[in-house]
């Protein structure tokens, strides 16, 4: 950070003797170079920074500190938020008003003492205005804090301890464990992408951004050697991959995420840099200790609001609410967007397996959280597949999730139920199979693998039947026009109606064409035919 020097020759010289005479001090140089020098020299005194820390206002002294937590410095927007700003004058209004014998703030009561002064500096998020305490000042009120304390390091704010309190037992009396599903949602998914049925594609909030950031997915489509990897994963390294991958990414985005939330417009955020800010403060959690979500929200709100924010800014980013279109710009709006975000973060921490969730009553929103991670190690992993002769498929979660991928590629889908997911081979399955390429005898190969051969000697059969015949029996809607005569029938054959009927399957019943129905009734009214329709 700059020196008292490099910040004194920022101001005019007027400026500079504000400061020396609230110091009580006289300026002897008349060019502002000179009196940057004297000045600085002057205020480094160790005495003199005494005297001048100890007859701050209680609120002043509280600004103060409140950059000292920092380091020295604190993003402007924060500071201003908390402590006031400073009010913008030119040199003459300044020498007319005399804002420094009246400040409007506690920021201003530290500015015309030379005790803060504000720049633009780099940061994680980019070069963003900040609050400080100039270098060499800082080091002597470091020294003097030190001293009082009989600690020889600086007064800063403690690092590692967490924020927020332990969850009350109202908070933490309805636990929602950690599951690895998400493992089984990822393999749904991607069999429908894989099938061309989006239809059946498992549709949990931002599942299809994790792919993607996973490079299982690019552009909607999948990345065979990729997808191979992750399906053929343990189940440890599988939640491993999808965790890694949701960490490092710049693509996933939770706050265009955030259900009841719009995002508009060009403007950008940096979601890695966000999530590992939010990472650090929940790893200063004590493990497998219940942790209140309000009293962490409320820390974070008040420690570090800006936590996302470049600069500060809460005006540019055009937000609004889903349910009445209401943009929700400002700070006022933190709890909806900030407060949400985080929320979401936690959520998704408890989906990829990391932290248990729990509230105060079951289909309540989560109230507390529990850093402790799924002990995938301990789950059991072997599953069973279970084949009937009727072609219906049950196969377990815990089975090869590479197995069910590929079976899902042959056979219609049902309801999973309890852990397991049920499949049936049709004719229409196989025929879709067929048409990506796949042979009925592909699906019986791996029936027979992993049953060890235990497949009904029915579906054995059929299957065998299907490649070699293709659809021998097909069971169909049709509309059937039935009359009492084969005289009448013959009539109506021989009629306009007769080019809208189908094969004839008696002297006194033949099929009508698809679609034909009212034109059917219209010629027979023609005819003086008045026919009734039963569903």
């Amino acid at each position: 950070m700059p020196t008292l020097y490099q910040t004194f020759l920022k101001h005019d010289i007027g400026h500079l003797r504000i400061v020396a005479d609230l110091w009580g001090l006289e300026l002897e140089s008349q060019d502002l170079d000179s009196a940057a020098e004297e000045l600085s020299a002057s205020l480094l005194d160790l005495e003199a920074v005494t005297e001048t820390i100890d007859i701050l206002s209680p609120e002043a002294r509280a600004a103060l500190d409140a950059i000292l937590a920092g380091n020295g410095k604190m993003e402007w927007a924060a500071f201003t938020r908390a402590h006031g700003d400073i009010r913008g004058m030119g040199a003459a209004k300044r020498d007319r008003e005399r804002p420094h014998l009246k400040p409007s703030s506690p920021a201003e009561h530290l500015f015309y003492r030379g005790l803060l002064a504000k720049a633009f500096f780099d940061s994680s998020k980019g070069s963003q205005e900040f609050a400080y305490i100039p270098d060499d000042l800082l080091e002597v009120i470091e020294m003097l804090a030190a001293e009082e304390t009989d600690d020889p390091q600086p007064s800063a704010a403690p690092r590692g301890e967490p924020i927020g309190r332990p969850a009350t037992p109202v908070e933490k009396a309805f636990e929602i464990p950690a599951t690895d599903h998400i493992l089984d949602d990822a393999t749904t998914h991607l069999a429908a992408l894989r099938i061309g049925d989006e239809s059946k594609a498992h549709l949990k909030h931002g599942l299809q951004e994790l792919l993607t950031a996973s490079n299982l997915i690019k552009k909607d489509t999948l990345q065979p050697e990729a997808v191979k990897a992750f399906l053929g994963a343990s189940r440890v390294e599988a939640l491993n991959i999808l965790y890694k991958a949701w960490f490092e990414s710049n693509i996933f985005d939770e706050l265009r995420l955030i259900p009841g939330i719009i995002c508009e417009g060009e403007w950008s955020n940096q979601p890695q840099v966000t999530r590992e800010f939010l990472m650090n403060l929940v790893n200063d959690i004590p493990q497998d200790k219940w942790w209140s979500l309000p009293a962490f929200l409320r820390d974070i709100k008040t420690k570090y609001p800006d936590f996302q924010r470049p600069a500060g800014d809460y005006d540019s980013w055009f937000i609004k609410r889903e349910s009445d279109g209401q943009y929700l710009r400002g700070f006022a709006y933190w709890d909806q967007v900030d407060g949400a975000l985080v929320k979401y973060f936690i959520q998704t921490l408890h989906w990829l397996g990391k932290v248990d969730l729990a509230s105060p009553e079951e289909g309540k929103e989560f109230t507390a959280f529990r850093v402790n991670g799924l002990k995938v190690e301990g789950l059991k992993v072997e599953g069973k597949i279970i084949v009937s002769s009727n072609g219906r498929i049950t196969i377990s979660r815990f089975f090869s999730r590479a197995v069910r991928y590929q079976l899902a590629r042959f056979c219609e889908w049902d309801e999973e139920k309890g852990g397991e997911y049920i499949y049936h081979v049709s004719a229409q399955s196989l025929k879709h199979a067929n048409e990506q390429g796949l042979k009925a005898e592909q699906l019986l190969a791996l029936l027979v693998k992993y049953t060890n051969g235990n497949v009904p000697p029915a579906l054995v059969k059929a299957l065998k039947r299907w490649d070699t015949n293709g659809i021998e029996a097909r069971v169909e809607s049709l509309l059937l026009l039935r009359v009492t005569k084969p005289e009448i029938m013959e009539e109506i054959r021989k009629s306009k109606a007769g080019k809208y009927l189908g094969e004839v399957l008696s002297p006194t019943a033949v099929i009508v064409k698809s679609g034909a129905i009212q034109k059917v009734m219209a010629e027979l009214a023609e005819l003086g035919l008045l026919a009734e329709v039963k569903e």
